[in-house]
């Protein structure tokens, strides 16, 4: 059994953050940034903005199949949007896509004071905002906050290659991950190649969540990559010849391990959460998400094994950001502009990418930093589980351009759920 760093208490994490947040917000003070947003104008500065926000509501709709997700931004992040004079309200919803059809509905209607005024998202849901012009453009860019991230950084500057065009401000970065319980599998595979192969000679040990779940679907495009011989053999850029040309042996693959799946592949998790819960009951040997440094904690807690470890893959993984975007039919553009600065801040950042807090990886490059927030991210335990985001990330594999994701979601239901 690894021995477990002790963690720092939710409570410490706060003060530390307050601290930092309080120089944060100091240095803010003058920066300028150009929204298109109709609640601050053009050219607004950002003691303007922060002005405009006094008093704002700011509906943050986001996933809320994630525990941990949850308690920081209810904890962490919304009593530190308090202090700057924003009432931060988060709203839980199954799907990104709920965000989006409501934001349409909104727009068709012509409101400009929405329920929706910020979304996490990226990938498809951001590709299909920008197509339908739901996103503010033209903010994310002037944020304070985003002086400190890497210029021309390319899982910052595109999204599932949709170009950001400040549509959208990053808000971590997440690196797909196999989890395994390593009394029960001695011996794992290190290649997706292998996995599929482990997958058939263990019957029951393993699934994966249902696409069109994010990570059923990345689990797809890893199998994309491996069965056509790497990511480097599946054009970035969607056409149906290239889905045409790459996806069969896909779908032979996929049937192939469908009857040693878990209850023969009969039934899929419906999420990560459900997944996850399997893993934890021992029910399956492996799990799998974007998030891996929250491991630390499901194993700190008992909820997972101590005997859980990470599966790295010779030929790497899929890596991404996240993003918060502000959508046109919101009414406090101003208020959700200072949520997105203060979500991209040093303090916020240290905080959440705390293992007990959240565990999520800085989308800031950590070399620009000041010698003080510098100092609080090396700071941040090691973790028995986790290794460095700079080892995960190691050969990561591009995304696909967005436009691969529903046709292979489709796909999946046509050629696998519907074979089964």
């Amino acid at each position: 059994m690894p021995i477990i760093t002790p963690r720092r208490t939710r409570g410490a994490v706060v003060l530390g953050a307050a601290a930092l947040l309080a120089s944060a917000c100091s240095a803010a003070v003058g920066a300028t940034s150009e929204p298109t947003g109709p609640s601050t104008g053009a050219a607004a500065s950002w003691d303007q903005i922060m002005r405009a926000a006094q008093g704002q509501t700011v509906s943050l709709w986001m996933w809320g199949g994630d525990p941990q997700g949850n308690a920081y931004v209810d904890d962490v992040l919304a009593p530190a949007a308090k202090t700057l004079g924003v009432t931060l309200t988060r709203v839980p919803i199954t799907d990104t896509k709920d965000a989006i059809n409501r934001i349409l509905a909104e727009k068709q209607a012509g409101r400009s004071d929405g329920a929706v005024d910020l979304v996490w998202v990226n990938g498809d849901n951001f590709r299909t905002g920008q197509q339908a012009g739901i996103w503010q453009c033209g903010w994310a860019d002037g944020l304070p906050s985003a002086a400190l991230t890497a210029p021309g950084d390319p899982l910052l500057t595109s999204d599932f290659g949709t170009p950001v065009d400040g549509c959208e401000s990053p808000w971590h970065k997440a690196q797909f991950t196999f989890v395994y319980d390593s009394a029960r599998v001695p011996d794992p595979p290190h290649s997706m190649n292998g996995l599929l192969e482990w997958i058939q000679a263990h019957p029951g040990r393993f699934t994966y969540p249902a696409p069109p779940d994010f990570t059923g679907s990345v689990f797809v495009r890893e199998a994309l990559y491996a069965t056509a011989g790497g990511y480097a053999q599946v054009p970035a850029q969607f056409s149906q010849q290239a889905y045409d040309d790459a996806t069969p042996p896909l779908w032979d693959a996929l049937n192939a391990i469908r009857p040693s799946l878990w209850r023969g592949g009969d039934t899929y998790p419906k999420d990560s959460t459900q997944l996850d819960e399997l893993f934890a009951s021992g029910a399956v040997d492996f799990t799998m998400n974007y998030g891996p440094a929250t491991l630390t904690k499901l194993v700190g807690d008992g909820t997972f094994p101590a005997t859980t470890k990470v599966l790295t893959l010779d030929e790497g993984t899929v890596g991404n950001a996240s993003f918060l975007a502000i959508p046109v039919t919101s009414g406090n553009s101003a208020g959700a502009q200072v949520v997105a600065d203060l979500a991209l801040s040093p303090a916020q950042q240290v905080a959440k990418a705390d293992p007990s807090v959240w565990g999520q990886f800085t989308a800031l490059d950590v070399s620009r930093l000041p010698a003080t927030e510098a100092a609080a991210f090396a700071a941040l335990p090691a973790s028995p589980v986790v290794p460095p985001y700079d080892v995960l990330s190691r050969h990561a594999n591009p995304e696909l351009a967005a436009a691969w994701v529903p046709a292979l979601d489709d796909g999946w239901r046509r050629n696998v759920q519907a074979a089964g």
